[in-house]
């Protein structure tokens, strides 16, 4: 409990999200406690998720969960997440990510959760990057 406690008060306003179209669709955000990665790859038409810890490893669970705080809160899970082999980074894939896209543009905090682990995103200043980001399967089909 203390590690959600300390990642909650503790995290940091998000410098930027950036957004990049080449390889693949790619939207970023890094704080002093991790980096948030979304793609979406229109060949085959497959979006991941990955949260990466600037310290330590996510610790043990069966469900990886992602909670989006303010006006249009949300809260999402699944059990078909997995961990790096250095236990620092965890990915989610999967062919829709709706409630994904929209917790993260419709509301100011986002947190990534496994077990006892809980890392937070500033969502400020992310309309831009996430816009061209829901553009991007469209232009890199063209």
């Amino acid at each position: 409990m203390r590690i959600i406690l300390a990642f909650l008060l503790l995290a940091s306003p998000a410098a930027a999200w950036e957004f990049s179209a080449s390889p693949i669709c790619t939207l970023t955000d890094t704080s002093d406690t991790g980096e948030i990665t979304v793609t979406y790859d229109p060949a085959i038409t497959e979006y991941t998720v990955t949260v990466t810890l600037s310290e330590g490893r996510w610790s043990n669970g069966p469900t990886f969960g992602m909670a989006f705080a303010n006006d249009r809160p949300i809260s999402i899970q699944t059990d078909r997440h997995q961990l790096s082999p250095d236990g620092r980074s965890i990915t989610v894939k999967d062919r829709g990510f709706g409630n994904v896209l929209n917790g993260l543009e419709f509301n100011t905090r986002a947190y990534a959760v496994l077990g006892d682990t809980t890392v937070g995103f500033d969502l400020a200043g992310i309309g831009p990057a996430i816009t061209a980001f829901r553009n991007c399967p469209a232009e890199n089909l063209a």
